[in-house]
């Protein structure tokens, strides 16, 4: 789907754009985490609109026609991608519909609306939406940007990778949380490409093991449900060129519940004062699970990706 080389391009060109965040180490704990190695906090709940998806929407906006965006700018989101395309439009001077679910964060909404973004609630998971965001796009002419399936995304995700090796050069293992899977692709590609050796651990709901499913199918699979009350980190189905990216560089997916997510929240706001959305913590849910995969790793990164009030999705 894409190179090294496009992710490179993409820290280039988006890098006014965005912040250089923060990492944390993971430590001065009420209630340590048993048998756990050294962990740092890669802190993008602190990037633009509070998460990394800011960048791949920038990159997607930088790296379009100028004609292309005249008309405006749609996507569907089950939140963070559509704070992050709200923003993108208000910079771009252009409007900005997003279409969410009903299960969206009233916060995120009202987050979105303040960046000037007409906000639609349509369905009750993320495909509905997005079949919503297609039919606007076609009615209006209005240029739609896809949260995951989109190569120019997916390098704008990418260049946290980049920052993160530049950060963390010794860390041995990474747990990221999975969506539709544009965010771990695009780390994937940077960490396999870089570091070959890192272990890649992706993390999805319970209720909407999309990536997980279709990895222990050998094809892409839809979901017949989603149970999952994580709008962020709910797909019913991914993209073909995302399957075989993460089939390639991932090593393991594991998957965790909304409650685990919910508890893990509530440990990073009590312990780190740090406000995750539920798909921030999940990284944090998983590594609480005591995972046999990190067995012998040393310096362990958790990517804390989207910012919320405690316990929120």
């Amino acid at each position: 789907m894409i190179t090294i080389r496009d992710i490179e391009a993409a820290r280039s060109r988006i890098a006014p754009h965005i912040r250089r965040t923060p990492i944390m180490a993971l430590d001065q704990l009420q209630a340590a985490i048993p048998h756990q190695p050294k962990v740092t906090l890669k802190l993008e709940c602190l990037q633009v609109t509070g998460s990394f998806k800011a960048r791949g929407a920038m990159n997607r906006l930088l790296g379009a026609a100028k004609d292309e965006i005249k008309a405006g700018i749609t996507t569907a989101s089950g939140g963070n991608h559509g704070l992050a395309v709200a923003r993108t439009a208000f910079a771009a001077k252009v409007p900005a519909t997003i279409f969410v679910p009903s299960n969206v964060s009233p916060a995120k909404v009202v987050k979105m609306k303040a960046w000037n973004a007409k906000v639609e609630i349509v369905g009750d998971e993320w495909s509905q939406s997005n079949q919503a965001a297609h039919d606007y796009a076609k009615k209006t002419g209005a240029a739609y940007f896809h949260p995951f399936a989109d190569p120019l995304v997916v390098a704008g995700q990418g260049t946290l990778g980049l920052e993160i090796l530049d950060d963390l050069s010794d860390i041995d293992a990474i747990l990221i949380a999975i969506g539709g899977g544009g965010l771990i692709s695009g780390l994937g590609t940077v960490l396999k490409a870089r570091r070959p050796d890192i272990r890649i651990i992706g993390i999805e709901p319970v209720g909407s093991p999309t990536l997980r499913a279709s990895i222990d199918a050998g094809h892409v699979v839809t979901l017949a449900e989603v149970t999952s009350r994580v709008p962020t980190m709910t797909c019913r189905r991914t993209d073909e060129r995302i399957y075989e990216t993460v089939r390639d560089t991932v090593d393991d997916i594991v998957l965790v519940s909304d409650e685990e997510m919910a508890e893990a929240s509530r440990f990073l706001w009590f312990e780190m004062g740090i406000a995750a959305d539920l798909s921030g913590a999940a990284s944090i849910a998983a590594l609480r699970k005591n995972l046999p995969q990190l067995a012998g790793a040393k310096h362990v990164c958790a990517l804390v990706c989207g910012a919320g009030p405690e316990g929120t999705v």
